[in-house]
């Protein structure tokens, strides 16, 4: 339930275009999954080193956004 509704807090503040002004807590422990019609710059790992795409991409509603906690770092 708490996803759920950390989900719809993201979605209502983005949707509404005040975004950029609020800030919402995500706890750790918290994966989220992304909404309707959402794109963003991603991080990709290329030659071992994190990098930060030049433009935006669509992101499939569905998706699931999770914390660093979750991925494992595999050494290059």
């Amino acid at each position: 339930m708490l996803i759920a509704t950390v989900c719809v807090a993201l979605v209502h503040a983005y949707g509404s275009g005040c975004a950029a002004n609020r800030t919402v807590f995500v706890p750790e422990d918290s994966p989220m999954r992304v909404g309707p019609s959402s794109s963003m710059r991603v991080w990709m790992r290329i030659d071992g080193v994190w990098t930060l795409s030049g433009n935006r991409i669509n992101v499939p509603e569905g998706w699931y956004l999770v914390p660093p906690s979750y991925v494992a770092e595999v050494e290059p």
